[in-house]
């Protein structure tokens, strides 16, 4: 081909628009491959994911390329495009080089995004030669997977978990030893999954796995370390022991999986909480059926964590972990709301009567505070201390995300949920936390993202398709907010969204409808939600009317008023400060509290 044909080949490319369309393929591909590197590992997907959408842009690519040059869009629809026009190309050749070069440099840019793009998720997919299959984890790095219950009648599934989550915490207390949390290392329970393909998901070196057989008074217990990268066992033991000697087993086992990995402590190596070994069943027992989330697991709970207290008056964890219950009780209108936070009170306060630093026993006082109390410079101090007594547990963390939120101070809170995440990637209400912030924030494509995250680690989750269905009605989206509200399972959330995506749509009759029926189920327990429902609707009056009535209710929603944006519409009403001021929530009275949060490094 000629100089000039070569000239007027590349003329009719610009005037086919191909360099536009190779352009806006590379970068658009680009940006999904950067999207999908951040979704993999989030969304627990296969790692081929990776090369498998970048394979498929490239190879949709010269597709593209065909298709620019053989078509085009017009008002009738897309046609073959059509030959030059005389004298056309010559147009194109003789303009300026300025208004020739740009179309040429953005196809290159494209390309040049493309290939660096799927390069880059090659290299993230695919370990160099020798390398690691485990994502970089420290050595000194393990995971605690869920027991296996061998039990004759495999009515021991508490027990197992149990035993299983002890060993956690107890290697947790290590410095040197990084512990991956018990949600993300309990979420791969049940699934057939290699050890190997757990360590990478968790980032860690080492998995402790095993089995507990349990039959009347006669325990057997079973533990293996395993080498991730190798997939090898490099220490096993078992022991038949009576229910008596459990405390032993469980020390045993963290002091060899120490040796094993040759860890250096810096202080003593830590032991178990003693108590009765009836009184340690019973709170197995009561912590697995408070974790299931139900006004009947709570209601068990309590039950069997009395009779462990009445066996043991002087377990400090078991208090602990019943002032949990009682004000998560109170919480949800299952007790009486002053009953359940007098009773929360008084459980984590004997806790710290007989261990003064039991450091989750500060974590609940500080949630009775904020919850309860209003007292905001109280549960800092709480989780102040609470945080110097454990800092690296993530739950202490991720209540200091809410303190900070409670202080209107978003971007902090952001912060240290981010960081919880990054170490509990599997946790669904680390996402589901992290995309309320987000959406208090006004970042509502992350919010989603983090949501739908939440979603996808734990289906049915009460509350995520109302929290997702508020941000799309904030993005403008009310027809999507509906449908998503629609789905959501929790009948007070579900009644709760539908008055302000049917207000949204401009349905009036269905809002004020839903709006009745909201009102007539759950005035007393849900006032706060109500007022921000009025606020969205545009009824000024009866939004303060309700926060009023909030106030009255001691309506623990009050906390999250600092940032719920929903109450947008209201915000530049003369009643708002000074409904603010009189609940200890005005700027400068949250400006005033004094917290601070050091994160580990």
């Amino acid at each position: 081909m000629t100089s000039s044909g070569y000239q007027r080949f590349f003329a009719e490319l610009k005037r086919r628009r191909v360099f536009r369309v190779m352009a806006v393929y590379g970068i658009v591909g680009f940006v999904l491959l950067q999207i999908v590197d951040l979704a993999v590992p989030a969304l627990l997907l296969p790692e081929w994911t990776y090369r498998l959408v970048a394979l498929i842009l490239l190879l949709g690519f010269p597709v593209a390329v065909v298709l620019a040059w053989a078509f085009e869009m017009t008002p009738e629809g897309v046609q073959r495009t059509a030959e030059a026009a005389p004298g056309e190309l010559t147009e194109i050749l003789a303009a300026p080089a300025s208004k020739r070069w740009p179309a040429g440099v953005l196809a290159l840019v494209g390309v040049t995004a493309l290939l660096a793009g799927a390069w880059y998720v090659g290299r993230q997919s695919a370990p160099a030669s020798g390398a690691d299959p485990v994502a970089g984890p420290e050595r000194a790095s393990i995971a605690v997977l869920p027991f296996a219950d061998m039990s004759p009648d495999k009515d021991q599934e508490y027990f197992s978990d149990g035993i299983s989550e002890e060993l956690l915490n107890l290697l947790a207390k290590i410095p040197e030893l990084r512990v991956a949390s018990r949600i993300s290392a309990f979420s791969f329970k049940d699934q057939n999954m290699e050890i190997p393909e757990i360590a990478r998901r968790l980032n860690v070196a080492h998995i402790l796995e095993g089995s507990v057989r349990k039959a009347g008074n006669e325990v057997r217990v079973t533990a293996q370390l395993i080498e991730a990268r190798s997939d090898t066992h490099i220490w096993s033991e078992s022991w038949n022991r009576t229910l008596d000697d459990i405390f032993a087993i469980q020390d045993e086992i963290a002091a060899d999986v120490v040796a094993q990995l040759k860890v250096t402590l810096l202080g003593e190596e830590p032991t178990v909480e003693q108590t009765y070994p009836e009184a340690y069943a019973l709170f197995l027992q009561a912590r697995y059926l408070g974790r299931l989330g139900t006004a009947e697991g709570h209601e068990q709970s309590v039950a069997l964590y009395q009779q462990a207290l009445a066996i043991d008056p002087e377990y400090a964890t078991a208090w602990a972990e019943l002032a949990n219950i009682y004000a998560y009780q109170a919480g949800a209108s299952l007790l009486p709301f002053d009953e359940g936070y007098r009773l929360a009170r008084e459980a984590a306060n004997r806790a710290l009567a007989i261990d003064p630093e039991n450091a989750v026993a500060y974590s609940r006082l500080a949630l009775i505070a904020m919850y309860y109390d209003g007292d905001l410079a109280a549960a800092a101090r709480h989780l102040e201390r609470a945080l110097e007594l454990d800092p690296t547990n993530p739950d202490i963390i991720a209540d200091a995300a809410f303190m900070a939120r409670n202080l209107g101070r978003l971007d902090e809170a952001i912060s240290l949920q981010e960081y919880v995440v990054a170490r509990d990637p599997v946790g669904p209400n680390r996402h589901s936390r992290l995309g309320l912030f987000y959406s208090w924030a006004g970042r509502l494509d992350e919010a989603i993202a983090s949501l739908r995250t939440a979603l996808s680690l734990s289906p049915g989750r009460l509350g995520l398709q109302y929290f997702i269905g508020v941000a799309l009605l904030l993005k403008g989206e009310p027809e999507a907010a509906l449908a998503t509200i629609q789905q959501e399972s929790s009948e007070p959330w579900r009644m709760i969204g539908l008055p302000m995506a049917y207000h949204a749509l401009g349905q009036a009759a269905e809002s004020d409808a839903a709006l009745a029926e909201l009102i007539e189920k759950h005035e007393q327990g849900w006032a706060f939600n109500i007022a921000y429902v009025m606020a969205f609707r545009g009824e000024t009056d009866s939004a303060f009317e309700w926060l009023d009535k909030a106030v009255e209710y001691k309506d623990p929603g009050l906390a999250e008023i600092p940032v719920e944006n929903l109450f947008a519409n209201i915000h530049d009403d003369p009643r708002w400060l000074p409904f603010l001021e009189s609940i200890g929530k005005s700027p400068e009275q949250l400006a005033a509290n004094e917290f601070e949060v050091r994160l580990p490094q």
